[in-house]
């Protein structure tokens, strides 16, 4: 298996190791959501740092990948009365079970500290070739190629023109 294919599972496993230490922290929780939010990702960065061969940097990557697609799934909820399953574009029923709570947990703790947590720096909307996404769908925003994923992966090039930027297609 070639070094980047190496990476971007090691990443992808991060991502979704990463999703449910933090529902684990939460669900051990009784402050407010926004610190309890915050501090939950500290020690899911801390418990990853101990059980995965990560670097500092690798974890900080996949925290800032679970922090924006937490972020903008929340988000969209918010705007409207909409479903999580509406953001991940996706039936509900093809997710694996456990990251699907873990992420659902996740979100709705992001719904109650979004208001809190707004000043903080924007989540950028784009989504790049060697980041690793929540499941949902990505546009590319070169040629309107679509990426599906049914779980957390790595964002490749498009495969239709190669460019390697896209957005998550939210309708």
């Amino acid at each position: 298996m070639p070094d980047t294919q190496k990476i971007a599972e090691k990443l992808t496993n991060a991502y979704k190791q990463f999703v449910e230490y933090t529902k684990e922290f939460l669900d051990e929780s009784k402050e407010e959501a926004a610190p309890a939010l915050k501090e939950a990702v500290e020690k899911s960065k801390e418990k990853l740092s101990e059980l995965a061969e990560l670097t500092v940097e690798e974890i900080d990557k996949v925290s800032d990948y679970v922090a924006r697609d937490v972020h903008d799934a929340a988000e969209y909820i918010a705007e409207g009365e909409r479903e999580l399953a509406d953001w991940l574009r996706l039936d509900a029923l093809y997710l694996e079970d456990k990251f699907m709570e873990a992420f659902s947990k996740m979100v709705d703790q992001t719904q109650m500290a979004l208001k809190e947590i707004e000043e903080r720096a924007k989540q950028a909307t784009e989504l790049h070739t060697g980041e690793v996404t929540a499941p949902g769908t990505l546009v590319c925003k070169a040629c309107g190629e679509e990426l599906h994923f049914k779980k957390p992966g790595h964002i490749p090039p498009c495969p239709k023109c190669h460019a390697t930027v896209f957005e998550r297609k939210t309708d």
